[in-house]
């Protein structure tokens, strides 16, 4: 049986770069295998966001993004104003979209992932509170990034451990449906990103 490839992604190793409009910087978690900053399938990266402003744009692809800290944001995408965006809450939209963000009340930062919906199905969420958690998952690219402390990640039985608030797990997973089980020693605070080749 093959085995999963994984790969940790350490916090304090994350580079950071300016975004592309230049109104701040991000940090680079992970990207596709064989991909960088400036062309990917799918990159995830945590930007500070110290002021109002516009986002950067990213033709040809989708977005979410969520609140890791602070207060909230309200985002207004092409003339349209959305309802607040609240920590832990996934807001997704086009990557050519004009957006402008608005601070709720003082900096945050966030957590994104870009994707090109023309290669892939992509999906995010939140997993908060009771723990261990177990999810069964076809996708070809799981990642788990810890909000919280130190989480361990069972990968059909073997473990993989995430020491540090926001260093991130990448599995890319062999075809077939795989057993993931996320377990740490305090309240669950993770988000699990699958990602599945469109045609897969």
């Amino acid at each position: 049986m093959k085995q999963a490839e994984v790969h940790l992604y350490r916090a304090a190793g994350y580079p950071r770069m300016p975004w592309r409009n230049g109104g701040g910087t991000t940090q680079e978690v992970a990207c596709n295998p064989g991909g960088s900053a400036a062309a990917f399938d799918w990159r995830l990266s945590i930007a500070d966001v110290a002021q109002d402003g516009g986002f950067s744009a990213f033709t040809g692809c989708q977005r979410i993004i969520t609140v890791l800290e602070g207060q909230g944001i309200q985002l207004t995408v092409d003339g349209l104003e959305q309802a607040p965006l609240a920590p832990r809450q996934a807001y997704a939209f086009a990557g050519d979209a004009q957006v402008q963000c608005r601070l709720l009340d003082g900096p945050i930062r966030d957590f994104n992932l870009i994707y090109a919906p023309a290669r892939y199905h992509a999906r995010l969420q939140w997993v908060a509170g009771a723990q261990p958690w177990t999810f069964h998952s076809a996708a070809r690219s799981v990642l788990v990034l810890t909000a919280g402390g130190a989480l361990s990640v069972r990968v059909d039985g073997a473990r993989h451990e995430l020491p540090s608030r926001y260093d991130c797990l990448h599995i890319e997973a062999p075809d077939g449906l795989a057993e993931y089980r996320l377990e740490a020693g305090t309240p669950l605070d993770a988000c699990v990103i699958e990602l599945l080749p469109r045609g897969a």
